[in-house]
């Protein structure tokens, strides 16, 4: 296969390694125009090593960056994540009400919240039912 440009054939270098390997493992060489790549040639096939190389280097500095950025993030006091569907106030009042007697389904009705939600946060938080003397 030949292009005139590695840009033509993939979105990142990434996509690219993928392409290529995928053509090698199908007995198809490769060449590149511009950048005088050509796989099936000791040249070639060292570059195809340094580009796969690179983008393995790409990759762990990426991981390594947006690891920086959450812990930086939780320094500053963020949480990553969606935000509890039922607030703490809220959880209180249905545990209090559970350990009342109240059954799950009057729950949900009083506090317009799913049920399926209210069994999440329930094995979220620990609950484990009422307290039995």
């Amino acid at each position: 296969m030949v292009v005139w440009k590695l840009d033509r054939l993939g979105r990142s270098l990434t996509n690219l390694l993928a392409i290529i390997t995928d053509l090698k493992n199908r007995g198809v060489a490769f060449r590149s125009l511009t950048e005088q790549m050509d796989t099936s040639t000791p040249h070639g096939e060292l570059l195809f090593s340094l580009f796969g190389a690179l983008a393995q280097y790409e990759r762990a500095l990426t991981r390594e960056r947006v690891m920086a950025g959450l812990v930086a993030a939780r320094r500053r006091g963020r949480r990553g994540g969606r935000p509890p569907s039922i607030d703490a106030e809220t959880i209180e009042q249905i545990t209090a009400a559970l350990d009342a007697g109240a059954s799950k389904a009057s729950v949900c009705r009083s506090f317009k919240v799913p049920r399926s939600t209210l069994i999440g946060t329930l094995d979220r938080i620990g609950w484990t039912g009422p307290v039995k003397a």
